[in-house]
């Protein structure tokens, strides 16, 4: 009785772990930010400002699905030894996560990976950076965009910005550029 007690709990284990290894395997990792800019037209025309005011600003979003954010990215003109990357829950305007990024390369992408961070579909977050570099995004005919803008299993709902060096939710909306290259890689979950 006592070996088919732990035959029974073994083929369990065994078929429980295979599950969750196949559930995973089923999906790749993206990253939102290019078919963001591409939908949007925001790709137009690209300049840059280096040691402007400092500002918190990024993206309201929503998954389409369950997921997790496992790492984090940003572009910036300029070298930055603390770039600060957060994500809110919009809802609640709480911080889930803030990493402070050291940017040694200016013009080019960096990432960092973080522990992940769980998702749910159609929940509103945001993602935001604080930093007096960025790259400012605008439509070649410099008009307005229409959110929600969809880019994959992300919904964009907003572009928002609030100047200063405090680690303060976003207030002010625009809709004539996008400004700040944050952004983070998402991979869907069961």
């Amino acid at each position: 009785m006592k070996n088919h007690f732990l035959k029974a709990i073994l083929i369990i284990g065994i078929t429980l772990s295979s599950c969750s290894k196949d559930d995973e395997r089923n999906y790749t990792e993206e990253n939102f930010l290019d078919g963001f800019l591409t939908t949007s037209q925001f790709s137009g025309t690209t300049d840059s400002t280096i040691d402007g005011g400092n500002y918190e600003f990024g993206i309201e979003f929503t998954p389409l699905v369950k997921g997790k954010i496992t790492a984090l990215k940003v572009k910036i003109p300029d070298v930055n030894n603390a770039v600060r990357v957060t994500i809110w829950d919009k809802v609640t305007t709480t911080v889930m996560r803030s990493e402070t990024l050291n940017i040694t390369s200016a013009n080019s992408e960096q990432s960092i990976d973080i522990a992940d961070l769980e998702l749910e579909a159609n929940h509103q977050y945001a993602i935001t950076m604080n930093s007096n570099d960025w790259y400012n995004h605008r439509r070649a005919d410099n008009s307005d965009v229409s959110y929600p803008i969809t880019s994959g299993n992300i919904k964009i709902d907003n572009y928002k910005w609030v100047s200063g060096t405090a680690q303060n939710y976003p207030t002010n909306i625009a809709t004539s550029y996008f400004a700040g290259d944050v952004s983070f890689n998402f991979i869907q979950m069961n």
